[in-house]
């Protein structure tokens, strides 16, 4: 792997074929980041910014792409139906809680979860954590309700509630790279192998910053050094925007999520544009419906995707469309509606054959009360005690086994073809 574009002093292939591939790449990129790209910083001093990105164009790799082929590979074996994929962290990482003991608590509830599905699933699970990187946040809105800019995660500003603080500084872009290299040292400690790193693909400049030549496949290519896999957001996903032509360039895995306004033809361009050779786990299509209405969204989406030929990840994501505001006026999303919209994504790949691949969830392996019921009955008065989350609300440590156990039950039903309970 070598720096893009390439610096004079490296070595490797003949100076005029990496120049020449890095003109062809380099072309490429500015043709899709020229593309609408929707949730981007207004930055006040663009100059600072490129004085950055020039600044983390000479950074270390996060990830090397060896640990991205490896994911790779066994994201081929999850397509196929062979392996079962979990993926879960913080909703947004902040500076402040990039610590030690967070990141082990947090990789000690997907070591818990991984390991009660790995007994029911009788296969392999391969663990991809929120962790490294997420430090970027789409919005529905550009201010809140105080008519501040809304924090948009700690890459871009704070979100503390005062102008200067909302105001989008790049200087946290440098910020960010810090803690993600700092958490990945982490991972490592803990698990030397085993545990890959993700994150939104969202804000481009910083994305495109993290790119290597990636000298270890056929022709030029570009990988992230930032992160394993890398995933589209709902908010992000429009076929001409840059997010989409972005991914279309990278190596890594990515994933799309799909909300519930996508149709079949729709999904299928998707899976054209972004796995155009058709490659088993190159895609992974992030269902993300609603509880009440996977049921009946989904089935065409698989249908149609299925028949086109492509081998893609099904993976549901139960969270978000399963977000409300309590009375007291707190995002939150209820575990009952979470369990059922997995449920009815498991009931959708047993009614046409084709494998429930993986959950995306939002977990911390903290005791905090963000998310209603559960075994411990979190109720709406009990949100303020311990809802720390910067943005949306994540299933605490004790639901989050609780779910692991719920999923467990639905793939050990699948083994056997017995139908699980309902809750």
């Amino acid at each position: 792997m070598r720096r893009f574009p390439c610096r004079p002093a490296e070595t490797g292939a003949p100076a005029h074929e990496r120049c020449f591939a890095d003109q062809v790449l380099g072309r490429r990129l500015d043709e899709a980041l020229a593309r609408p790209a929707a949730q981007q910083p207004s930055w006040p001093a663009p100059e600072r910014a490129g004085a950055v990105i020039e600044q983390l164009q000479r950074a270390d790799p996060i990830v090397v792409p060896a640990e991205t082929a490896q994911l790779a590979d066994q994201l081929a074996s999850v397509a196929r139906g062979e392996a079962f994929l979990l993926q879960g962290g913080d909703c947004a990482e902040t500076f402040v809680d990039n610590t030690e003991a967070h990141l082990h608590a947090n990789l000690q509830v997907l070591s818990r979860m991984s390991a009660e599905l790995t007994h029911a699933a009788g296969m392999p699970v391969v663990t991809v954590a929120r962790m490294a990187g997420q430090y970027a946040k789409p919005r529905s809105n550009a201010v809140d309700a105080s008519g501040l800019p809304v924090y948009r995660g700690d890459i871009i500003n704070s979100a503390e509630p005062t102008a200067e603080a909302r105001t989008p500084d790049p200087q946290r872009m440098l910020r960010a790279h810090a803690h993600s290299a700092g958490a990945m040292r982490v991972i490592r400690g803990v698990r030397a192998s085993g545990v890959y790193i993700s994150h939104e693909m969202l804000l481009l400049e910083y994305e495109r910053a993290g790119l290597w030549a990636d000298a270890c496949g056929p022709g030029a290519r570009l990988t992230s050094g930032l992160a394993h896999f890398l995933w589209i957001g709902e908010r992000t996903r429009q076929l001409d925007g840059a997010h989409v032509a972005f991914a279309e360039l990278i190596s890594n895995p990515i994933g799309l999520k799909l909300g519930p306004s996508v149709t079949p033809e729709l999904a299928v361009e998707y899976v054209e544009r972004l796995d155009p050779h058709a490659t088993p786990g190159r895609l992974t299509l992030v269902s993300r419906m609603g509880h009440d209405r996977v049921r009946d969204v989904l089935p065409p989406i698989v249908e149609k995707v299925t028949a086109s030929g492509h081998q893609v990840v099904w993976q549901c994501d139960p969270m978000h469309g399963n977000t409300r505001n309590s009375r007291n006026g707190f995002k939150t999303r209820h575990f009952d509606h979470v369990v059922d919209e997995i449920a009815g994504f498991f009931d959708v790949h047993r009614g046409l054959g084709t494998h429930p691949g993986g959950i995306h969830v939002e977990v911390t392996g903290e005791d905090v009360t963000e998310c209603l019921g559960g075994t411990s009955g979190i109720a709406e008065h009990e949100l303020p005690t311990r809802y720390r989350t910067a943005c949306d609300p994540r299933l605490n440590a004790e639901q989050s086994i609780e779910l692991a156990s719920c999923v467990a039950e639905l793939l050990a039903a699948r083994r056997t073809g017995v139908q699980a309970r309902s809750r």
